[in-house]
């Protein structure tokens, strides 16, 4: 006796239910080794988004020499270079962002509060790409001019934050468009 012969019917999925397909599927996260010299996920990351070309060793090679250029330089501070480079990223972090909204035809910058894993790729590129805007010999002194100066709360990247930060303050009236 088979189930069509019973004359009962399978209940139908509804449309409100879990069998919805999603637009697109979420990729999975890549794991990421620690680094060889500090065992820290942070610096990995950080050495990725500061790679070109696929060149890993190259620079780590760089984040090692800007910390060994921070060491010297900040002699009379008790932190390590490590925690000196992991207090100048959390003092370049953002924590508000604006995102434009469309709403009937009229574009508006809604704040939005930030990811905590986006918070930190963000800070992260913006001290990248304010290294290498500077002028300097080397990759590794630049990094390092902008490591010390974004943990003293200046400099490119933490002028960067105070603009992010002015800017969702000044357009907070439009907070209630949040996504």
């Amino acid at each position: 006796m088979d189930v069509e012969d019973t004359g009962k019917e399978q209940p139908q999925a509804d449309k409100n239910s879990k069998n919805r397909k999603m637009r697109k599927a979420k990729p999975k996260k890549r794991v990421i080794l620690p680094d060889p010299v500090f065992n820290d996920k942070k610096v990995s990351k950080f050495v990725n988004h500061l790679m070109f070309d696929g060149k890993k060793s190259k620079s780590y090679e760089i984040f090692y020499n800007s910390l060994e250029i921070v060491k010297n330089k900040m002699k009379d501070a008790e932190k390590s270079p490590l925690e000196i480079w992991k207090q100048a990223l959390d003092n370049i972090t953002p924590q508000v962002e604006v995102k434009s909204r469309r709403i009937g035809g009229a574009t508006f910058q809604v704040p939005t509060e930030i990811r905590p894993d986006r918070k930190e790729s963000v800070s992260m590129k913006n001290m990248i790409s304010f290294a290498r805007k500077r002028s300097g010999k080397s990759m590794a002194e630049k990094l390092s001019a902008e490591i010390m100066d974004a943990f003293n709360n200046q400099g490119g990247a933490f002028k960067r934050k105070e603009d992010m930060h002015r800017m969702a303050e000044a357009n907070r009236a439009f907070a209630h468009f949040r996504f």
